[in-house]
């Protein structure tokens, strides 16, 4: 099983390949399943910015594209231009989509390049529901 620090470095190597012609703010990240399976996905932005895709939303979906059928446990976020570079709203709830009351790790880079860890329940104490409704 892959390490808290590796999986940032993944999120870190791939934010390289962010397309964010419009924020010039890059993220990658990388998802850690029960399987032992990682993934990756960087930021990919549009003239339409509603239209952009966050790292966390491309990396989930990498996965899910690759057949990935096992429980998301952790998922990494790293940005050079931001310490606890937090996943968005929309992301958060994604994460939380895959839940499954495992409680997901969320990993970022602390402000002294240490790996420090939230649980999706704490940064997103009240999320959508479908039998909300």
């Amino acid at each position: 099983m892959r390490t808290n620090e590796e999986l940032l470095e993944i999120a870190k190597s791939v934010s390289k390949n962010a397309y964010c012609k419009y924020s010039n703010f890059p993220v990658g990240a990388c998802v850690l399943y029960e399987s032992g399976n990682v993934y990756s996905g960087c930021n990919v932005e549009n003239s339409s910015f509603g239209l952009s895709l966050c790292a966390e939303r491309n990396a989930i979906s990498t996965a899910i594209a690759s057949g990935e059928k096992s429980q998301l446990l952790k998922i990494a976020v790293y940005s050079p231009k931001s310490k606890k570079c937090f996943p968005c709203g929309a992301c958060r709830q994604w994460i939380q989509e895959f839940n499954n009351a495992q409680n997901i790790d969320i990993i970022l880079e602390n402000d002294d390049n240490s790996c420090i860890t939230y649980k999706i329940n704490d940064i997103l104490p009240y999320s959508f529901e479908l039998n909300m409704i």
